[in-house]
């Protein structure tokens, strides 16, 4: 019945297309009317809107006035992510909610607060009672950053106290969600899976309350529960790399935006998770390893820089993968030499290929890696470096770790919450005025007339 009336729409909004009136905008506007278009000058860097103490992106040294570039730089509460990685790594421990309780309560915690948080989060790591059956099992979605958002939205049901905003209890909320995110994600898709794919194995492994998020996510998803303590750390690794990036990605200005209105939680988080699924945000890791599905299958020699080269430019021209122009992984709105996320990455994505025999293709996304930016900064008009950034190498660290393309965003996802969280509290302990930028009008004041005289 709903298929019918949905093919009867189409033929409706067909019909009328027609009247369509094209609403292009001259770009010559933009520049008459001094617009930054996206929020960003023509170097690409962001338009200031807002102060934000949870973290710091670096491309640029300001230095007597003058811009000297160096090496991009990442900061959590102020403290250098190589810093907070190297810590992690030398003591042999998982560093994702140790990175939450930072992003959420501005301090790295003792040994006691960190083992109180964790227990925090393992008593949260439940749904409620038939929510899987009743909400995640009967609706399954094609797309699994909708079913993510459905899920958040619905829990908005279940809480006592929604529509509180005092700083408790969003921080309440906000460590509930964090907890869940794992569930919903790796649950949701083992509904797509048996409903829409026809697979015929369904199962559901409950979380362990011994295990870390990345190793619970492992643990969950896959069907003898197994997976070696290099996998489960290098999936912790990149869910700390992707914690948190600033207050002027989309999705966490869409966190301030929707949170400067005053309303709950949930809503919040949803729209934020609206943003990610976009392919120009969070969606880019899947286009890369959809690239490079494509470059493997077109390219007979991959330790040829020159056929792999020939090939990128095809891809630059329109002419190869989706005809979009776009090498997917290399550039970035901030970054221009390096983006110190893909630089930590790369080293761990090369141990991860070595352990499962896939050297061969991570020698290719170095090679690709090199001649990308010298093949787009030769046929392009730029006015900064570009290079690889941190969706170059997390799409084949998921991969290599036989995770399910679709849930490399929702991946993205059950990291980023961790900083939505951090900004959304920002926003209500500082922020006081709706956000509401200006959009000057160009359209032409016109006489109305009546029908007849149309």
């Amino acid at each position: 019945m709903y298929r019918k009336v949905y093919e009867e729409a189409m033929c409706s909004v067909g019909r009328i297309m027609d009247n369509f009136t094209d609403h292009v905008i001259d770009p010559k506007l933009y520049s008459e009317y001094k617009v930054n278009r996206g929020l960003r000058d023509i170097d690409g860097k962001g338009v200031l809107t807002g102060l934000t103490e949870i973290s710091e992106v670096l491309s640029k040294d300001r230095v007597d006035g003058t811009e000297d570039r160096y090496e991009g730089k990442l900061f959590y509460r102020g403290y250098n992510i190589n810093d907070l990685v190297n810590g992690f790594v030398s003591d042999n421990r998982f560093g994702f909610e140790e990175i939450t309780y930072l992003l959420l309560f501005g301090h790295l915690p003792n040994q006691a607060q960190l083992d109180d948080f964790k227990n925090i989060i393992s008593s949260y790591r439940s749904l409620p009672n038939s929510f899987v059956r009743d909400i995640i099992m009967k609706a399954p979605s094609e797309d699994m950053m909708n079913s993510l958002a459905r899920s958040v939205l619905t829990l908005y049901s279940y809480d006592q106290k929604p529509n509180d905003t005092s700083i408790p209890n969003v921080l309440r909320q906000c460590i509930q969600l964090i907890s869940m995110f794992p569930l919903l994600t790796v649950y949701g898709y083992q509904a797509y899976n048996y409903y829409i794919k026809d697979n015929n194995s369904f199962f559901i492994h409950e979380p362990d309350p011994k295990l870390s998020t990345s190793e619970n996510i492992l643990h969950m998803l896959r069907i003898d529960s197994k997976y070696t303590e290099l996998e489960a750390r290098i999936l912790d690794l990149a869910l700390v790399l992707h914690a948190e990036h600033g207050g002027g990605n989309n999705s966490t200005f869409t966190t301030h935006v929707v949170s400067s209105s005053g309303t709950d939680t949930y809503s919040a988080i949803s729209a934020a998770l609206g943003s990610l699924k976009g392919p120009k945000h969070g969606g880019a890791n899947v286009k890369v390893c959809q690239m490079f599905n494509d470059i493997k299958h077109n390219v007979k020699d991959w330790d040829d820089k020159d056929e792999i080269s020939a090939y990128l430019k095809r891809i630059l021209n329109k002419q190869a993968f989706d005809n979009s122009g776009l090498i997917y992984g290399v550039g970035h709105a901030i970054y221009s030499i390096s983006d110190p996320r893909a630089e930590i990455l790369r080293g761990y994505a090369k141990r991860l290929c070595e352990e499962k025999g896939k050297l061969e293709e991570f020698n290719l996304y170095r090679t690709v890696e090199e001649l990308a930016p010298q093949l787009i900064s030769s046929q392009r008009k730029m006015y900064k470096g570009v290079c690889a950034n941190v969706d170059f190498y997390s799409g084949l660290v998921y991969e290599i770790l036989g995770l399910p393309m679709e849930l490399y965003t929702p991946i993205f996802a059950v990291a980023r919450i961790s900083g939505w969280s951090a900004h959304r509290v920002e926003e209500l302990i500082n922020g006081g005025k709706i956000i509401r930028p200006a959009y000057m009008a160009v359209q032409p004041r016109l006489e109305y007339k009546s029908v007849s005289e149309r």
